[in-house]
């Protein structure tokens, strides 16, 4: 066929042969620990690619071993979910830390530097500050809005730096980064013996409304909980790039463990027929609320991608690098800690709870939960303060969204 397909059909006719499933329209899930091999060669090729001794050759597809190491129900969701960011290969984990931490684990070394965008997940938060280092290996944060000459003079000043990571939008601030700079910069200070990668983690955006490795992205990670899985009835993480990438980081998670198990990958296969439509109903119930929280008179300042308030420069680098403007919205309560506590107690709809993504509405507040390991001095510095709430829009009917945060913010009249 001569036409060329969009994303959402291709997720529809990629990554699953119903004839190798005894015709069955949709996959089953295969819940097995091992497979059985045709001839002891196959077994033999099967772990030379798996232990990373000879990667796999052009179009050719490695035998079935151990779950651990891959499962069809898993390579179905790697096979379809590259369609929209357009990389060559993906990688499902049990977790989106776990696609975080087997990503940097592959290419960082003792000695090396990690540089990082603050604010990030408070997992990664964690993992960066805490666990890093006890690795030997050195973690440096740089301000979400960093220019691209400031964050040149900061690689260029360590020639450890292996790896430069964004996230964009910033969690919880959504603050946009500059990955067509920091591609830059990597190119500029990459060395013969050791090129500087660029990792995105594009959860709040795509991958419907960004596309990182158009801009330069070496790897991109998702928390696959999110979005991708859609209905807050799963855990699962994904890292895509290039064959040659994602097949080094498939041998640390073989070793670590970190492959999501087969009813997980099931799920995520029965999400992504819809993950375009949800995302794209979310955003606009999203745009509603945004106009709602503008006029309300206790609501200091609204933080949204795509909006006037959030500066010239970030207009910029979403006009630039987004095709939409999501359904994460933060925003601050006139007071404090007290004041936006009132206002989550009283939400009716809206869950209090952490996590994002899903098709129903979630509500907390990061300043005491996601980024409750920060200190108060990090806090400050990144911009999460004791008054403000992330609230991630899901597919209720805005209206009724909008009359239950109204009677909450009313509380503080």
């Amino acid at each position: 066929m001569s036409h060329h397909l969009k994303p959402q059909t291709i997720i529809f006719e990629k990554g699953y042969d119903p004839h190798l499933s005894e015709g069955a329209a949709v996959p089953p899930v295969f819940r097995t620990s091992t497979f059985v091999f045709r001839k002891a060669e196959h077994g033999k090729r099967a772990f030379e690619i798996a232990y990373g001794i000879r990667p796999a050759d052009p179009g050719e597809t490695p035998a079935l071993i151990y779950t651990r190491v891959n499962n069809p129900n898993a390579e179905m969701v790697e096979d379809k979910v590259v369609a929209w960011d357009g990389t060559e290969a993906a990688a499902l984990f049990s977790s989106g830390m776990g696609a975080v931490s087997n990503s940097c684990l592959t290419f960082l070394h003792p000695g090396d530097t990690l540089v990082f965008s603050d604010p990030v997940y408070g997992g990664t938060e964690y993992f960066f500050r805490h666990l890093l280092p006890s690795f030997h290996i050195r973690t440096i944060p740089f301000p979400v809005g960093t220019s691209e000459a400031e964050l040149d003079e900061i690689v260029r000043r360590d020639p450890t730096i292996r790896i430069i990571y964004l996230e964009s939008p910033a969690n919880p601030t959504m603050k946009l980064c500059d990955i067509p700079a920091a591609r830059r910069v990597a190119d500029r200070h990459s060395r013969k013996d050791g090129r500087i990668l660029v990792m995105v983690d594009n959860t709040f955006m795509g991958p419907i409304f960004c596309r990182p490795k158009d801009f330069g992205a070496d790897i991109i990670l998702y928390s696959g909980t999110k979005f991708i899985g859609g209905h807050s009835d799963l855990v699962a993480g994904l890292a895509l790039g290039s064959r040659e990438l994602i097949g080094q980081v498939k041998v640390t998670r073989t070793i670590l463990g970190a492959n999501a198990a087969p009813d997980t990958a099931w799920l995520i296969l029965r999400s992504l027929s819809t993950l375009q439509i949800r995302m794209v109903q979310q955003q606009e119930n999203a745009r509603k609320v945004v106009e709602f929280l503008h006029a309300h008179p206790k609501v200091r300042e609204v933080a949204y991608p795509g909006e006037p308030c959030m500066g010239e420069e970030q207009l910029r680098l979403h006009s630039l690098q987004c095709t939409g403007t999501g359904s994460i919205i933060s925003f601050f309560v006139d007071g404090g800690e007290d004041e936006a506590f009132a206002v989550l107690d009283r939400v009716h709809l809206m869950k209090l709870a952490v996590s994002l993504g899903g098709v129903e509405s979630l509500i907390e507040h990061p300043h005491t939960m996601t980024h409750a390991d920060m200190t108060g001095e990090q806090k400050a510095r990144a911009g999460i303060t004791a008054n403000m709430i992330r609230l991630s829009v899901g597919l209720e009917d805005p209206e009724d969204l909008i009359a239950d945060l109204k009677q909450s913010l009313d509380v503080l009249l």
